[in-house]
């Protein structure tokens, strides 16, 4: 049997109002991605990329159209709602690492766990599981400041884990970073969707990047215009 739907959409079209004016950013979208996959997303700037991925991860809501992420049609929730199911199910990863410079390593990855039930003794193992995953051990004390680059991200990745979603969206994970770095960001995503089974969901302009993923989507004005399956990570045969 083939695996699970983790995401569908279908007929979505976004747009924005800008005074009198209306200006459209995708246009009648389809697209499935199964449980467990992991999906790189290009296309020029402007293409509409990040809003497709906002739209994924309940951030923004489409103009028309089905948003289905894991069986819940994402239009059916109130906006209270919505913000419940993006903390319980949705681990956000972006181009700027979005740390707290006051708070430790440990601080920052606990941070979205001080708004559930958890004890304090269960935050702090699943903290630390976190920072396991993602290479950080003896780091837990550190401040942002002291941290490389790639160390800050991988503090990032780990706040997005340690609620334990099923889906992680990654907007430029590695924009701010040297090749050395951001291969060494790459490999930790790869080990995430492999090992650990997590639907992830990339924006990249990178193509090295978007190699990583085992699918790539292009999106041109809105448009869905190539579908790429990768095997073993290498580009499929033309």
């Amino acid at each position: 049997m083939g695996k699970e739907n983790s995401i569908e959409l279908r007929g979505v079209d976004k747009e924005y109002r800008r005074d009198e004016f209306t200006i459209p950013v995708l246009a009648h979208l389809d697209l499935t991605v199964e449980e467990g996959e992991f999906l790189a997303l290009m296309g020029p700037s402007g293409s509409g990329k990040t809003t497709l991925l906002n739209l994924i991860a309940g951030l923004d809501r489409a103009t028309r159209g089905e948003v289905i992420v894991h069986g819940q049609d994402l239009s059916d929730l109130s906006d209270a709602e919505i913000t419940r199911w993006r903390a319980n199910n949705v681990g956000f990863i972006f181009q700027t690492y979005n740390l707290i410079p006051v708070l430790t390593a440990f601080e920052n990855v606990e941070l979205p766990l001080l708004l559930t039930n958890l004890s304090r003794r269960r935050r702090r193992q699943n903290v630390a599981t976190a920072l396991r995953i993602v290479g950080l051990e003896g780091r837990e004390h550190h401040y942002p400041r002291q941290l490389s680059g790639g160390q800050e991200q991988r503090v990032a990745i780990a706040r997005a884990i340690v609620t334990d979603p099923y889906l992680l969206v990654a907007d430029e994970p590695t924009g701010d970073l040297d090749r050395a770095m951001a291969g060494e960001i790459l490999d930790l995503l790869e080990l995430l969707n492999r090992e650990f089974e997590r639907t992830i969901v990339m924006v990249t302009h990178d193509p090295l990047a978007a190699k990583r993923a085992s699918r790539i989507l292009h999106l041109d004005k809105g448009q869905l215009v190539g579908d790429v399956i990768q095997d073993s990570w290498e580009p499929a045969a033309s």
